[in-house]
């Protein structure tokens, strides 16, 4: 494990949201497996967050970290509870999170008030999760073509948000995935080895 850091820093609010139950698994998954709301991450992720700094502060906006470095075995612990193809990775060494070098993120306002995107990172509701634990699937699905950054029906300040988000990450050496606008990988992140959580 010694290629991860514990991120801590006044511009970035850590918000695990799989250490806490409101969340598509309804079930503080984190603090299951002895984890908690512990922010890990690559070291080299580490220094590209670090690198937003003069950004985020000439935005006035601080950045929200929904997940970053995720233990193998909360990884598998996700899978059994939402088994949907393409939410999470069905094998954990094919998840960037597993790697160190994914972090799930939002851009807020400097009281930590999140801005207004096309859906709730990880695309959660309330309503959504209760089906979703319920082994209801259909709808959820259906709703998650709103996390897509080619999704365009969502409100102009939203879709400007997303692609300011887009914007930053990418000029810092991220790269964005098409179906979810919240997650971003370390450019390179094949090169880096799955992380065993001891």
């Amino acid at each position: 494990m010694s290629a991860l850091v514990l991120f801590e820093n006044e511009h970035f609010i850590a918000d695990l949201m799989y250490a806490r139950a409101n969340n598509m698994l309804s079930r503080p998954v984190y603090e299951e497996v002895g984890f908690g709301n512990r922010l890990y991450m690559h070291k080299d992720v580490s220094e590209r967050l670090l690198s937003l700094v003069p950004e985020l502060e000439k935005m006035g906006c601080k950045m929200r970290i929904c997940d970053a470095y995720r233990p193998p075995i909360a990884h598998i612990k996700c899978v059994e509870v939402v088994p949907i193809q393409g939410f999470f990775k069905a094998d954990y060494k094919m998840s960037n999170h597993c790697h160190g070098t994914a972090v799930d993120v939002c851009l807020t306002d400097l009281e930590g008030n999140n801005l207004v995107y096309p859906t709730e990172v990880d695309a959660y509701t309330p309503e959504f999760a209760a089906q979703v634990a319920e082994g209801k699937f259909e709808a959820f699905q259906a709703h998650l073509k709103k996390a897509r950054h080619d999704y365009m029906e969502a409100e102009a300040e939203a879709i400007r948000n997303r692609e300011e988000l887009k914007n930053l990450m990418e000029s810092h050496g991220f790269r964005a995935i098409s179906h979810e606008w919240w997650h971003y990988d370390l450019v390179g992140w094949q090169n880096y080895p799955v992380i065993e959580w001891d």
